[in-house]
């Protein structure tokens, strides 16, 4: 092991990892996405936790559903649920039930955020850019079990869609 890796283990060991790591990429923690089977079975704990329809749609590059809720406090919470032909979220539900998924940081540069992850030894999975939304996961392997979605993306822009039309499929998310 050379010397840089050594202050690497020593600041992941003694926890200034994530101080010194993101800080200046990460703009917020957004959300928490959670798989299920169906994402109309969620409504009744949504309504319990106060939430309003947010966003939606079909990720037709990934293959699955989603729907954005805001909660109190401008929490946001995600389900998303496996389409027709959807192999790893079906193989993911198949596996461990519903349950979380993944959670999501908001980063001003992916690229620098996926090189520094990288640099402290963290495996980065699912790189992926489109004019609207670029994203990587950090795997859940090096991240004590949770899969760490780092995204990139314009607030501005939503789909503005209703709840009805996003559980219709009427709402084309290109991803």
């Amino acid at each position: 092991m050379d010397r840089q890796t050594d202050r690497q283990m020593d600041r992941q060991i003694d926890g200034h990892v994530g101080a010194e790591a993101f800080s200046d990429l990460i703009e917020r923690y957004d959300h928490v996405s959670v798989a299920v089977h169906d994402v109309e079975t969620v409504h009744t704990m949504v309504d319990l936790m106060g939430g309003a329809f947010l966003d939606g749609g079909d990720n037709v590059r990934m293959i699955f559903r989603w729907v954005q809720y805001r909660l109190p406090g401008n929490a946001t919470i995600e389900f998303i649920q496996p389409l027709p032909g959807n192999e790893w979220l079906s193989r993911h539900l198949d596996k461990r039930g519903e349950g979380l998924h993944h959670v999501t940081f908001k980063v001003t540069d992916l690229d620098a955020a996926v090189k520094r992850a990288e640099s402290l030894g963290f495996d980065t999975t699912g790189y992926h850019r489109t004019p609207d939304w670029n994203e990587v996961f950090i795997h859940p392997r090096k991240a004590n079990g949770v899969l760490v979605q780092l995204a990139e993306w314009d607030d501005a822009k939503r789909w503005a869609a209703s709840y009805e039309d996003v559980l219709a499929g009427r709402v084309v998310d290109l991803g």
